[in-house]
């Protein structure tokens, strides 16, 4: 037996947001490492792809998180919760920042209600290094003053402040998990909010020209989507809990130009780029201090990132239908 006192053989896991990129990668990876565990997604597929869970092993219930009732059914029984269901891109929240505040911040609050209600102890947050914003400091730990500079990352804090929050008040295990530029499989190019790596990849392999904001000497702390599901999966496994949030990244520091050589020599060929103006809300340099990460997963070794980057190649290959 295990500290939460079930045995880990047998667990009930609740994935919100459980077709996106990093949900269903999750989704696998439970599948994979504990095969008996029963997972169960929650998602209301707005960004979500059921084609993302056509080969997964889980129980799927359709709903919002603005929508108490449909997640108090889905969590019935359920053992931890893992809270992945937000709008998660800081250019949309410019454009529609009350619709995200809904998302991640009341969200966060119902997925915390509605485990409180039923008696639900654990549950884990994904947070965002947005939070930091305006914090020049780098790299950044968690305990150094957030200052978030778009309303996704104000988002994120408040639904971080609603997390410690119910710990305090009622005893529940959480943890906030604040993820640095997750990239891997899954991850949709073919969106105006897309990530930088999907972007990038997509239009390398097609022969596109690609935008550069800015010189392209700012720098993101890229983290691999497989070492973040196992850092999740881990989480549930022991009920793992924290009073502060916690940095999700390996200190890695790489620019955009440099992310750009190194998808060069793995296709093989130059890309066409182009640089642009920066873009509002974009800080200049994220990058994780993992002093606090690196003590309480000290076996975890991260995915590098020419090999993270060549496996989310090949997927995208397959996906577009190019050969190698």
């Amino acid at each position: 037996m295990d500290k939460g006192g079930k045995s880990p053989m047998r667990r009930k896991i609740l994935v919100t947001g459980g077709a996106g990129f990093i949900g269903s990668n999750l989704v696998d990876f439970i599948n994979r490492s504990a095969p008996t565990w029963d997972v169960r997604v929650f998602d209301d597929f707005s960004s979500g792809l059921m084609s993302n869970l056509e080969n997964a092993e889980a129980e799927i219930y359709s709903g919002t998180v603005l929508d108490l009732d449909s997640l108090k059914s889905a969590m019935a029984d359920i053992d931890s919760v893992v809270h992945l269901a937000a709008i998660g891109s800081v250019p949309r929240s410019l454009g529609s920042p009350l619709e995200t505040h809904q998302a991640n911040a009341t969200g966060t609050l119902h997925v915390l209600e509605a485990a409180r209600i039923l008696g639900i102890g654990h549950v884990v947050m994904a947070s965002s290094s947005s939070v930091y914003g305006a914090n020049p400091k780098s790299p950044r730990e968690e305990k150094d003053w957030t200052r978030p500079v778009s309303p996704y990352g104000a988002s994120k804090l408040a639904g971080e402040g609603y997390v410690n929050a119910y710990a305090s008040s009622y005893g529940m295990k959480t943890v906030a998990l604040r993820f640095f530029n997750v990239y891997g499989p899954r991850q949709r190019a073919n969106s105006p909010y897309a990530a930088v790596i999907p972007i990038f990849l997509s239009g390398a392999l097609l022969g596109s020209e690609i935008e550069i904001h800015g010189d392209g000497t700012q720098s993101r702390d890229f983290t691999y989507v497989s070492d973040v599901c196992e850092v999740l999966f881990k989480t549930c496994f022991s009920y793992f809990t924290h009073s502060h949030p916690i940095n999700l990244a390996f200190g890695t520091n790489i620019s955009i130009n440099e992310l750009v050589h190194t998808i060069d020599s793995l296709i093989d060929r130059k890309t066409k780029t182009r640089y642009i103006g920066g873009r509002q809300g974009d800080v200049h340099e994220s990058q994780a201090d993992i002093k606090l990460f690196s003590t309480l997963f000290p076996n975890l070794k991260p995915v590098p990132l020419t090999d993270g980057l060549a496996t989310t190649i090949a997927s995208l290959r397959e996906g577009l239908s190019l050969g190698s």
